[in-house]
């Protein structure tokens, strides 16, 4: 069984940033030769661009959100 750390670095509240992570782990492990989530997703909540970041440790898998910078 696997860990997940989810480290919300934005303004989100907690459902919508786990919506966000539902987004990343529905579309599977595509990045890394097959071993990780994506590394990097951007989507629209709101009408705001958040980017969801992903690390693969050795017993766990991170993500990272925050909110995109510039014009949405």
């Amino acid at each position: 069984m696997n860990k997940l750390i989810i480290n919300n670095q934005s303004d989100l509240d907690d459902l919508d940033a786990l919506r966000l992570i539902e987004l990343v782990v529905s579309e599977g492990r595509i990045s890394n030769n097959g071993k990780q989530y994506c590394y990097a997703t951007i989507a629209k909540v709101g009408g705001i661009e958040y980017a969801v970041y992903t690390d693969l440790n050795k017993m766990s898998d991170k993500f990272t959100i925050v909110r995109c910078n510039g014009e949405n």
